[in-house]
């Protein structure tokens, strides 16, 4: 099977270099390394690039946002903090003054933190 340098995948993607690198950073899509440690690119790597250019288009959503969504999926922990919290947030109601917004969002965070 062919495998692609990062500025080979780039080119056949649309990403630049740069933001190839980014994105192995983040986990949300990482090639294989040469023996010598270059990553390389394989066609299922080129799919998944091109389908997140395409998710991100589609359905207007910035990178951090998928890669939250990866990390929920991954870890356990922070899933189980997270739909625990979301099961018990009750967002407060039309009208509700600056302090009530305030006072919500500092129990989400605690919430989360004690997660």
């Amino acid at each position: 099977m062919p495998t692609f340098t990062v500025s080979q995948a780039a080119e056949r993607t649309g990403w630049s270099p740069r933001m190839l690198r980014y994105l192995e950073s983040t986990g949300l899509v990482v090639p294989a390394r040469s023996a010598s440690g270059y990553r390389r690119y394989g066609d299922h790597d080129l799919e998944l690039l091109r389908g997140l250019a395409e998710l991100r288009r589609r359905f207007d959503v910035e990178l951090d946002d998928v890669a939250f969504v990866v990390r929920l999926r991954r870890d356990m922990k922070l899933r189980t903090a997270v739909e625990a919290w979301l099961d018990g947030a009750t967002v407060p109601a039309e009208g509700a003054s600056e302090a009530d917004w305030i006072a919500w969002e500092q129990r989400k965070h605690e919430q989360l933190l004690v997660a």
